[in-house]
């Protein structure tokens, strides 16, 4: 049991108060003083020593004894019943002929506060490719422009920064070796996703990367003639996700969410082309030296062969 903020005493600081009265002979008053408690308190602690030793002067839980008001267990459990045929809350009060607070503080008594869902989510299932350039995973991540530090950094509301639009961050992540190609684009239109695709692909190779195949979700621009143009001409496999199912670019999102963390997020830039400055330094530290965790907490850089590394 987690003990309140306020307390003036835990469990230990109570054992010594007794000890001092038992053992050391202080009256009372003297021990009741030096742990900085009333008389009453003091009083409180020993008799509660006396009654149960130890275990006594642990911290009891606020719930009552007894609740004579408390719904009976046999209905409680035909209200657990009809949440099972996935009744609602005011539906079940309506057919008990009880108050849907009644129904509502008995169903987060029994954990069922929210309906489970028809179907359980099917098992994770990790994969990895088995050479470097295999599948690249590719996503986009929208970015509020910076004019100036705003309201969430300062306290101010005055310095609400208003209108200033939107900017993308398009996201290349190898799959085998996590290593990670980024961007800042004004958008996520087709020629500018082409364009980063082109570029991807050649910060790959120079890398010693051979860049086979793409895996994209459904949006429009990863389905226009431009972007499918790039794929064609370096010969590339295209591969999409399932609609709504944005696990299955799993890489692309974890990335995205360290991205965020640790530079888009990390410190409050002055301006948006302060961002940008710090996105290159921060790549080079998360590929070239920055512990991955399912890599065994080594660098994606470690991946490559050795010649390249």
């Amino acid at each position: 049991m987690q003990v309140h903020r306020n307390a003036k005493t835990t469990p230990k600081g109570r054992a010594v108060l007794v000890a001092r009265v038992r053992a050391e002979h202080w009256t009372v008053r003297q021990a009741a003083a030096a742990s900085g408690v009333s008389l009453r308190t003091a009083y409180k602690w020993l008799a509660r020593f006396r009654q149960a030793g130890v275990s006594g002067l642990e911290d009891r839980g606020s719930q009552p004894r007894r609740c004579p008001h408390r719904t009976a267990p046999t209905r409680e459990m035909q209200i657990v019943a009809l949440r099972a045929a996935r009744l609602s809350g005011p539906a079940i009060a309506w057919r008990m002929g009880v108050a849907r607070a009644t129904v509502g503080n008995v169903l987060r008594r029994h954990g069922l506060g929210r309906l489970p869902p028809l179907h359980p989510r099917p098992p994770v299932q990790r994969y990895e490719r088995a050479r470097p350039g295999e599948l690249v995973h590719l996503d986009t991540k929208v970015l509020g422009r910076i004019g100036a530090v705003g309201h969430r950094i300062t306290g101010r509301l005055q310095d609400r920064v208003r209108g200033i639009g939107w900017e993308y961050a398009h996201v290349a992540v190898d799959d085998r070796t996590r290593l990670a190609y980024v961007e800042v684009l004004p958008t996520q239109q087709k020629h500018d996703a082409a364009a980063f695709v082109a570029r991807a692909i050649a910060w790959f190779g120079r890398r010693g990367v051979r860049v086979e195949q793409l895996m994209t979700d459904n949006a429009w621009a990863y389905r226009s003639l431009p972007f499918l143009a790039v794929c064609r001409a370096h010969g590339l496999r295209h591969v999409r996700t399932r609609p709504y199912t944005p696990r299955t670019n799993g890489k692309a999102e974890r990335f995205i969410q360290t991205m965020l963390r640790e530079w888009a997020y990390a410190q409050p830039y002055a301006t948006s082309a302060a961002r940008h400055r710090a996105l290159r330094p921060w790549l080079g530290y998360y590929n070239g030296r920055r512990p991955h965790t399912a890599l065994g907490h080594r660098p994606p850089i470690t991946r490559l062969q050795p010649s390249v590394a």
